[in-house]
């Protein structure tokens, strides 16, 4: 079987400094030249090519303030509903800081959206830089927290005062029919990084424990993260070795209160109440340890997508409801089925 001939490859010497290019060099250079030269036409021509903005669409930015479930299926709602409205949603988070909710508002204004749809830190803070967008022509809606005055054209929201009462029947229920009436409770709240709301929340489920003569909270703190959550709820369990109940104001310290009865061994002696609702939370409900009894939530997807729709009736023109607060979603060990039911649209959402 013959061989191929051995193939050569024919390389330049190299030049000494200085000295001029020999034909040869050339010979090699102007393929590489050419070739540079097509690469940089094609990338102008893909550049040129970019999808130009649609004429006509609205831009409406969509801001939250925490990455978590319930600001999640937030922006799933508004992704929905810009779709179907044909407008490009521009999403960002807060994060929890003024400055950066002021610098995104601004943003916002210097690029001429249509509308920001958001849920404010403050309803003092949050009010300048608001009313500013609204001087542009800017429309505004607000949801989950609202400002003061007449800015947003529109808020949607779950009313939270209900939204801690509402747990509060189902704590008080519990009670008396597992305690006999008498209970010692702890709460855990997020009044530094809501303070509205967190008092709205803290107080609609006071109300209701107010009405059963037997309880008494005997501890509050500030945890809304869960990391947080753990430590302070543990400290309450080892500072109140006969605590009945741990009631939290938010899925945070909802998931820190469970994980801290667990962890000091009181399943079955301790019951935690939540609000607030996310996969985690029904994982916890339908867990056989019993540790979490109820939550009362919101529904996010719906708070998100409504609050879009607003947007673009202000932007039409059509007279919009000036606040829609949309009822809670209770979820309970004692319901299984609402349970799964719940967790099934939560992939449903997540897909």
């Amino acid at each position: 079987m013959r061989r191929p001939p051995p193939t050569f490859i024919h390389r330049p010497l190299p030049r000494p400094p200085g000295d001029p290019p020999t034909r040869e060099t050339l010979e090699f250079s102007l393929p590489a030249v050419a070739c540079c030269l097509m690469l940089s036409l094609l990338f102008f021509a893909l550049s040129c090519s970019k999808k130009p903005d649609v004429p006509g669409q609205k831009k409406i930015a969509g801001i939250v303030f925490q990455e978590d479930q319930f600001f999640r299926l937030v922006l799933f709602g508004m992704r929905e509903a810009a779709a179907k409205g044909g407008a490009e949603l521009l999403e960002a988070n807060s994060a929890g800081r003024p400055d950066r909710e002021i610098q995104l508002i601004n943003t916002y204004i210097a690029s001429g959206v249509d509308a920001i749809v958001v849920s404010p830190l403050s309803a003092r803070a949050s009010m300048s830089a608001l009313e500013r967008a609204k001087q542009k022509g800017i429309i505004i809606v607000t949801y989950n927290t609202n400002v003061e005055g007449d800015t947003p054209s529109s808020y949607v929201e779950s009313d939270q005062r209900d939204l801690g009462r509402a747990t509060g029947v189902v704590a008080g229920e519990y009670i008396t029919k597992h305690l006999g009436g008498k209970a010692r409770v702890a709460l855990l709240a997020f009044q530094a990084q809501a303070p509205e709301q967190s008092m709205m929340r803290v107080n609609g489920f006071k109300e209701e424990m107010a009405r059963i003569p037997g309880v008494t909270i005997v501890a509050e703190q500030d945890a809304w993260l869960a990391e947080q959550a753990v430590k302070k709820a543990g400290d309450m369990l080892t500072a109140h070795p006969d605590l009945d109940i741990i009631w939290a104001a938010n899925e945070g310290g909802t998931v820190g209160a469970v994980m801290a009865v667990k962890n000091s061994g009181r399943a079955g002696k301790v019951a935690v109440f939540g609000t607030d609702t996310g996969e985690q939370i029904a994982d916890f409900l339908l867990a056989e340890d019993g540790i979490l009894q109820a939550v009362t939530g919101q529904r996010p997807f719906e708070i998100g997508s409504m609050a879009v729709d607003f947007a673009f009736k202000a932007l039409r023109g059509e007279k919009v409801q000036k606040t829609v607060s949309l009822p809670g979603l209770l979820l309970s060990r004692l319901n299984p089925d609402g349970v799964r039911a719940f967790k099934n649209r939560l992939k449903e959402l997540n897909k």
